[in-house]
């Protein structure tokens, strides 16, 4: 009999992309920034960084590049939350609203961070009324999905379990309406493991 599949998000449920966001801007800058705002939700907010022109942002782009995507650093629990869920039976699989061409590096990513993690699919990003993952999720069919970013979570198919990590609450999109689309919502990836492993 098949394992019960729980698909989980990278940036924010898996990996740190705001410290990740910061090595980025030493690379490019050479200074690392200082911390302004540790409950900010996008990582622009939560460093005191100046706002780039048009040369300096292509100039920080260029950085988020196969070394960034392979070195991301893990969040702090959820290697072990994944090991929790993996040892009471689920297979997991992450779904990264990531460009196609990085979706190696984000394996290898997680699975240098000891994640029991054997497939990334990456969805590509936009925004938009129906998430760029709802048919990723709808071909998977697993029993939950884990996401970070309320408007990625438009459009799932009604039989899977939507979890929402509110992580950091300032600027956050996880407001409003919408979050009736919502099955459970938690802290961090650990908080999810504890209420799916004893509902």
């Amino acid at each position: 009999m098949a394992r019960p599949l729980i698909a989980l998000d990278a940036d924010g449920v898996l990996l740190d992309f705001h410290r990740g966001y910061a090595g980025a801007w030493a690379r490019a800058f050479g200074e690392h920034p200082e911390e302004r705002d540790p409950l900010a939700y996008w990582p622009m907010d939560r460093w005191a960084v100046e706002r780039l022109d048009d040369d300096k942002r292509a100039w920080f782009r260029r950085h988020f590049d196969e070394e960034f995507w392979a070195t991301v650093p893990a969040i702090e629990g959820a290697v072990e939350a994944c090991h929790r869920l993996h040892d009471a039976g689920h297979d997991l699989v992450c779904v990264s609203a990531l460009d196609l061409a990085y979706e190696s590096a984000r394996l290898r990513n997680l699975r240098d961070h000891g994640f029991p993690i054997e497939r990334v699919i990456a969805t590509g990003h936009h925004e938009g009324a129906r998430s760029p993952k709802a048919d990723a999720i709808e071909a998977l069919r697993p029993a939950a999905f884990v996401d970070d970013y309320l408007p990625y979570l438009r459009g799932m198919p009604a039989d899977v379990h939507i979890a929402l990590v509110l992580r950091a609450p300032n600027g956050s999109p996880n407001v409003g309406d919408e979050l009736r689309i919502v099955h459970s919502v938690h802290d961090d990836l650990a908080g999810f493991a504890r209420h799916w492993l004893t509902r």
